[in-house]
């Protein structure tokens, strides 16, 4: 192989590039968890990114969890540094990124040292074994080398000179030892997809596309990922490679998307169906700061985008499009919707439709500001001054984001008030195959405003619907001018008023109008028995998890059923009827048991909570652990 001189020869070498087949036998196998661990400039999410597009090319079910430091410049070498990223394809349909891992590419001491505790016995380990060097072991804090005495020998231990090969891959391109150092995810790439069968080239492609204004850099990657390949092919510590079937998903065309990026379709969709511009209003912040990143992309389609100075400023431009007749949103995480309190209760009192999205990540305070938590609900539930209740929606999954973003809106704009979307870190860097619908398969959403008025008529801003939704008048249109501000509103004009028993009434059909909600969302579903033993009630991103542990469960014989929540204010109509059906009711919650604390005062019922704060998900043997205790 010789050097490249330019991007034509890259082109060249990758159509010219038949799939490698390997000579070893092959074990099929129903699916495979795999993570993928490293220093935080490792290229592990890139690494985790190309072998899950290349499973869903394959025809897999895809789910994936990203897992990022905490800190943006973690020192290098240091548990806290660890970036990793973790990827589960099957044959048949999934619902999480896997529980144990079946294999774990660790590339320091600190990324073995931070995971290995999740690999399965016998779970296959591969190493750079380049990278535990003694200072490699400090940094790790750990005072001996593990790959060194007997504490891995229940995993299959793989130890790989990956920096070594690497540099001989690319030597005779006259590369800095520093350049070619970084080819090194490529090359575990490689041997990744050897074990698992997968092609090289879609990732070759990617290769060109991303670096092949420097062919160099990209012949060297190109290199380094046939040297992982091959010495998948070559070496004797591996006897076989994998092989995942085709999952059987629903016919059609699917695209691996993230929860983020879904929420952002999703918020455009609804644009369009309701023929209004969109408008964001944010300030950048962990983990929601990807949808405003990826909606400024998307000005072509009527989306306007703000990056306000600070979280107030961002809810109440917000605010202002909401009033000026545009689809209004605003987004943050925990932090942030503290600051937007007030600026949210003004939503209220305006009675504007508007979305606030909470993509909720660990607290309190700045916490862990890249790992997942469920610990926002009671803050958007009644965080804020008086009594300004808002309907409030969560997303099951990252595809699920999709629909979620059009429903919120549909209820926002029905009945005039804003409505909270929650979604979490686990969900908004997730990713899973989403079957892309067509046109016909989305529901329109009806947006009417008020017509002008002719001269002498008068305009009662505060008239109500049967919903209780005030109409949405839009301003300079003739005879609508109307008051607007945070003084409580008198009924009907909307004048300031003061007046107590007012008060009382207005403070009353605000509540009454958000628990109308129920007449538009619909029943509750339960999966499994109407009627038994225990019932599992979740809500949000425990979604995957817990439906595959009671799935479980019930083949294992237990009287179980599972019972999720969308809808989180107002809560569903029957569901009162359903929680009664069961003996037990069980609520896994990633918090100290909120959604636990409004079932027991709403419904007077003794649930139980199982409750993790860990910055991680819940695994799904854990629950189904759980699970089994509670019905013994």
């Amino acid at each position: 192989m010789y050097p490249v001189q330019d991007a034509s020869q890259i082109k060249a070498m990758i159509s010219a590039s038949e799939e490698l087949q390997t000579n070893k036998p092959t074990t099929e196998i129903a699916g495979a968890t795999v993570r993928l661990a490293g220093d935080s400039g490792d290229g592990m999410q890139l690494l985790g990114s190309q072998l899950t597009n290349t499973s869903a090319l394959s025809g897999n079910d895809v789910a994936t969890f990203p897992d990022f430091p905490a800190e943006i410049r973690a020192p290098r070498g240091t548990r806290a540094g660890v970036s990793g990223f973790q990827v589960q394809f099957a044959s048949e349909e999934i619902f999480t990124p896997g529980d144990g891992l079946d294999a774990l590419i660790a590339m320091n001491p600190a990324a073995l040292l931070t995971n290995v505790q999740d690999l399965k016995e016998r779970g296959i380990l591969i190493v750079n074994e380049d990278s535990f060097a003694s200072k490699d072991l400090k940094l790790a804090k750990s005072d001996r080398n593990p790959l060194d005495d007997a504490s891995l020998s229940k995993y299959r231990l793989i130890k790989v000179p990956m920096t070594k090969l690497t540099r001989a891959a690319v030597e005779d391109l006259g590369m800095s030892t520093k350049l070619a150092d970084r080819c090194r995810n490529f090359f575990a790439m490689g041997l990744v997809f050897w074990l698992y069968g997968r092609n090289l080239d879609p990732t070759m492609r990617f290769i060109d596309a991303k670096f092949g204004r420097k062919p160099e850099v990209a012949e060297a990657n190109i290199r380094a990922l046939k040297a992982g390949w091959n010495y998948g092919e070559t070496t004797e510590a591996l006897a076989t490679s994998f092989h995942v079937n085709p999952a059987q998903l629903t016919p059609g065309t699917y695209k691996n998307i993230m929860g983020n990026q879904a929420l952002v379709y999703g918020l455009i969709a609804a644009s369009k169906l309701s023929g209004k511009d969109l408008f964001l209003g944010s300030y950048p912040i962990t983990p929601a700061s990807d949808i405003l990143h990826e909606l400024s992309q998307y000005k072509r389609f009527g989306v306007r985008t703000f990056q306000a100075e600070d979280e107030i400023a961002a809810v109440c431009s917000a605010i202002g499009a909401a009033f000026g007749g545009s689809m209004a949103i605003t987004t943050s995480s925990g932090p942030g919707i503290a600051l937007k309190a007030e600026g949210i209760g003004l939503g209220v009192m305006l009675e504007l439709p508007m979305l606030i999205i909470d993509v909720q990540r660990g607290g309190p305070s700045t916490g862990l500001p890249t790992k997942t938590e469920q610990s926002d609900l009671l803050q958007v539930l009644f965080g804020r001054n008086g009594e300004s209740p808002i309907p409030v929606i969560a997303a099951q999954s990252p595809a699920d984001c999709f629909d979620v973003a059009q429903e919120a809106w549909r209820i926002s704009t029905k009945l005039m008030t804003p409505v909270f979307i929650l979604s979490d870190g686990y969900i908004a860097n997730g990713s899973e195959p989403w079957r892309i619908p067509s046109e016909e398969d989305l529901k329109p959403i009806t947006v009417t405003h008020p017509p002008a008025i002719a001269e002498g008529e008068t305009f009662l801003p505060y008239q109500r619907d049967e919903l209780l939704a005030r109409p949405w008048a839009l301003p300079g249109t003739p005879g609508l001018m109307h008051r607007i501000g945070g003084l409580e509103k008198e009924d009907l004009t909307g004048n300031v008023s003061y007046d107590p028993e007012n008060h009382q009434h207005m403070t009353d059909v605000r509540s009454q109008k958000v628990a109308n909600a129920a007449e538009l969302i619909g029943d509750q579903t339960v999966q499994g028995p109407e009627t038994g033993e225990l019932l599992v009630l979740s809500w949000g991103g425990t979604y995957g998890a817990c439906a595959t542990a009671v799935q479980q469960c019930q083949n294992n014989g237990h009287s179980v059923a599972h019972a999720h929540l969308r809808w989180l204010n107002p809560f569903p109509k029957n569901l009162e009827s359903i929680l009664k059906s069961y003996r037990r009711v069980l609520i896994p919650e990633l918090n100290m048991g909120q959604l636990k604390t409004l079932i027991r005062s709403q419904f007077l019922i003794e649930a139980i909570g199982f409750n993790k704060v860990q910055g991680k998900p819940f695994g799904v043997s854990e629950l189904v652990h759980e699970i089994e205790s509670v019905i013994a």
